[in-house]
C-alpha cells in the first residue's frame, strides 16, 4: 500500500467525516483517476519522432504506457486531418495514481522555478481540479541530457465528489501546496 494511500484511509478519511459531519465513510470524497495529457499538435504531424518521444517520456514520468490522441475533426487553417495523431493521454487510478500524486506533491512541485503554490481557481463545476506543467524536466524520472524538446502537460485530478469545497480540502489534507490568500 502506498503511503498516501495509507493516510487517506488512516488519518484523512476520520477527519473529513468530522469536518463535514459524514454518517458513512464512503460518504468522504476519494480520489478517482489521474489524466496526464500531452498534445504535441501541429509539430507531432509534421515529424512523427516527437510524438515517439514524448510518449516515452510520458510513459516514464507516468509509470503506465500512454495512447495516442487524434484528431476529432478536420481543420483547414491548420492543416489537420480528422484521424491524425497529435498527443498522448494517460489514466491513472488506484496504486499508481497515489504514487504519482505522492511523487507530484512532494517532488516535482517544489522543483518547479518561482513556485508560489497552485491556483484555487483550477477547479471546474463538477469539483475537478486541473493544473499544467511547463516543463517535463521537473520530474526526476526525465534525464535532462537526453530531452529535445520541452513539452508540457496537463494533469486532471478527478474526485468522486461534485462540490469545489470538499475537494480542495481533500486535495489540502493530501499535500496539495495552494497558494496563500492575501487578504
Amino acid at each position: 500500500m502506498s503511503r498516501l494511500l495509507k493516510k487517506y484511509r488512516e488519518e484523512i478519511i476520520p477527519g473529513m467525516m468530522q469536518r463535514f459531519g459524514y454518517s458513512n465513510q464512503w460518504q468522504v470524497p476519494r480520489l478517482k483517476k489521474i489524466v496526464i495529457n500531452m498534445g504535441r499538435g501541429g509539430e507531432a504531424m509534421s515529424d512523427r519522432k516527437i510524438l515517439d518521444t514524448a510518449m516515452e517520456e510520458l510513459a516514464m514520468i507516468a509509470g503506465q504506457r500512454p495512447v495516442m490522441t487524434r484528431a476529432k475533426k478536420s481543420i483547414s487553417n491548420f492543416k489537420l486531418r480528422k484521424g491524425t495523431p497529435i498527443g498522448c493521454k494517460v489514466t491513472l487510478r488506484k496504486k499508481i495514481m497515489y504514487e504519482f500524486f505522492d511523487r507530484l506533491v512532494n517532488v516535482v512541485l517544489p522543483r518547479i522555478r518561482d513556485f508560489r503554490g497552485v491556483s484555487d481557481f483550477s477547479f471546474d463545476k463538477n469539483g475537478n481540479f486541473s493544473l499544467a506543467v511547463r516543463e517535463q524536466i521537473v520530474f526526476p524520472e526525465i534525464d535532462f541530457d537526453k530531452v529535445t524538446k520541452i513539452n508540457g502537460m496537463d494533469i486532471s485530478i478527478v474526485s468522486s465528489s461534485r462540490k469545489k469545497e470538499e475537494v480542495k480540502e481533500l486535495l489540502l489534507r493530501l499535500g496539495m501546496p495552494f497558494k496563500k490568500s492575501e487578504s
